[in-house]
């Protein structure tokens, strides 16, 4: 299957990241979001990215930042998907809001297209049942940031077939990245036990067993992890977390899969991490800049 048109649907820090990816290997990509706002959001974020790129990439080969923002078309209108030979969706973990992504994404994509999931938590086959091409659905789950991750988890829904997989692994290898292949379930591999291990740190830091820069200091002078769980949370995002968190409790009825207070409440206090600029630490811009300081919560 030849790619050279990408979709990707929903330009948050996920989508942005994926966007700039694919737009760095010469695809041409089309970033669809709700409205024009978030997409001159989208739009900065992007030029920042690919400044930061180049200041970091001094002397290397390489397009230029106007080259790589000239091969992204920023539109609210589905239909212009109908010329994507591969679309990759990054919308919100709601069960409600993608199934209606999915069957939009269905109803206007070529039947050629393949649709990649890069979802946290929701399991690729139900997503591939709003659809009529379910064994052209399949999970990619992006790490952030997308840019700097080279392996990718891979997801086979009940459904997918060899040649879906095939084209996901050939976009890949485009992009630069490999990847992990694993079954379906929800979580997958990744946050099957990331967001426990976030959620236990999380119910730490609310029972002041220790401070939360305290719990991230073990995890990475004791275990040699480059963050520690309450760090990685904030950067990919504490309502993201929540969401998945819930979504995992929601599939498998198992109690220890229970939001901790702490977390929901600083979800519900708009605390979210690196993007709010405030989460279990403070951030020197809503852009998440760098941590100012540690906070125990």
């Amino acid at each position: 299957m030849e790619i050279n048109t990408t979709g990707v649907v929903g330009a948050g820090v996920m989508g942005v990241g994926v966007a700039q990816s694919m737009a760095q290997a010469g695809l041409n990509v089309l970033l669809i979001d709700l409205n024009d706002a978030i997409l001159d959001d989208a739009e900065r974020r992007l030029r920042q990215n690919l400044r930061l790129h180049a200041m970091l990439n001094r002397g290397g080969a390489g397009a230029t930042a106007d080259e790589v923002m000239g091969r992204i078309v920023f539109s609210t209108d589905y239909r212009i998907l109908e010329r994507a030979d591969f679309v990759v969706e990054n919308t919100t973990e709601r069960w409600e809001v993608k199934q209606g992504v999915y069957r939009e994404l269905d109803a206007v994509c070529p039947a050629r297209c393949v649709l990649a999931a890069n979802t946290s938590a929701i399991p690729i086959t139900r997503l591939a049942s709003a659809t009529g091409r379910a064994p052209q659905v399949i999970g990619m789950h992006f790490m952030n940031p997308v840019p700097m991750k080279k392996t990718v988890e891979v997801i086979l829904g009940h459904h997918t077939s060899d040649e879906t997989l095939a084209a996901a692994k050939s976009l890949l290898s485009l992009m630069g990245k490999d990847c992990m292949v694993v079954k379906d379930s929800p979580g997958f591999v990744s946050n099957r036990v990331l967001m426990l291990t976030i959620n236990e740190a999380a119910a730490l830091v609310h029972e002041q067993v220790a401070a939360a820069e305290d719990v991230d200091k073990i995890f990475r002078d004791c275990f040699g992890h480059k963050m520690g769980p309450l760090e990685t949370a904030d950067l990919i995002g504490l309502d993201t977390i929540l969401l998945s968190i819930e979504a995992l409790y929601e599939a498998f009825n198992d109690s220890k899969y229970r939001p901790s207070p702490l977390l929901k409440r600083m979800v519900y206090a708009g605390l979210h991490g690196r993007k709010s600029g405030q989460g279990f630490y403070t951030y020197k811009t809503a852009a998440g800049d760098g941590p100012r300081a540690g906070e125990q919560r």
